[in-house]
């Protein structure tokens, strides 16, 4: 039995974590906020005080944090999981964190004898709930191939992108993807609502026309029902394409939709929808507004 640890129990953590447990692993748990690990230490997870405490002894160590500050910290601030980390032991990024970081991480994994992947999900919380994430996967394919067992028991599809920060990068172009078609069909939906056109039937006209994807009709019945239990976090989604910028402007490409979207987003963010899901994008064109 595989002795894994995760770090970060948010959104996507916690239900990973249940996945782990549910396919028999080893599974020691660090969180923050300790109460958010209640639920999986009543199934069998062991709770750890630090990311050190947690990483001890583990074969893999995951990370599902925010952003590049969150998993620099579990990873090598005080008490951080490469304390401990025994050498041998493979290292899983799970976070949407850019290739920078990823890189500096790498580095930092190898001083320590371990092998880093860089694992970033497609899929939310429902997702991560029922094991039906997919992986876009950096790093050595011999570790990922040892790791599989373990990326299986959480998701359905794994995918092999390439070397280290590639599975990263892949997930800021498609995170840069769907942020910017939320962010048209929230300007959309606006339009109809106040030109009054029929919206089920405009809505579905369009989901099954040329511009229909999974997304749309998705975000589409959300924002209808103005339904926005938290799937994926705005502010995360603003935070995502921030990176995307970043790292195509390193290529020496510009993202001229990533900034019209970013202005949505903040604006969103700005009319108290930071915390709610990303598709509550979308009341800022209702009530006068937009």
């Amino acid at each position: 039995m595989k002795r894994i640890a995760l770090l970060g129990l948010g959104t996507m953590g916690a239900g990973m974590g249940k996945r782990l447990l549910d396919a028999g692993f080893s599974l020691a748990v660090y969180n923050r906020t300790a109460a958010k690990a209640e639920t999986l230490r009543e199934a069998g997870a062991v709770v750890a005080a630090s990311p050190a405490e947690a990483a001890g002894g583990a074969e893999v160590v995951i990370s599902m944090l925010a952003d590049d500050q969150a998993s620099r910290m579990v990873w090598m601030g005080a008490e951080g999981a490469l304390a401990s980390v025994p050498a041998g032991a493979i290292l899983v990024e799970c976070g949407t964190v850019t290739p920078d970081w990823v890189q500096e991480l790498g580095h930092a994994a190898q001083g320590k004898g371990c092998v880093l992947l860089d694992a970033p999900v497609t899929g939310s919380r429902l997702q991560a709930a029922g094991g039906e994430l997919t992986f876009l996967v950096g790093g050595p394919l011999t570790e990922l191939e040892t790791a599989r067992p373990v990326l299986e028991a959480m998701g359905k599809k794994i995918v092999h992108v390439g070397p280290s920060g590639s599975g990263s990068r892949l997930k800021l172009v498609n995170n840069f993807l769907c942020a910017v078609q939320l962010a048209s069909l929230a300007e959309a939906i606006g339009w109809m609502e106040r030109a009054g056109l029929d919206m089920e039937l405009s809505l579905d006209a369009l989901s099954t026309g040329a511009p229909g994807s999974p997304l749309l009709k998705t975000m589409s019945q959300r924002m209808m029902k103005r339904d926005y239990q938290v799937n994926f976090l705005l502010r995360l989604l603003g935070k995502d394409v921030g990176y995307a910028q970043k790292d195509a402007q390193q290529t020496g490409i510009s993202l001229h939709t990533a900034g019209s979207t970013l202005d949505l987003l903040e604006r969103a963010k700005e009319l108290g929808y930071g915390e709610q899901d990303m598709s509550s994008v979308v009341e800022q064109f209702r009530n006068g507004k937009g």
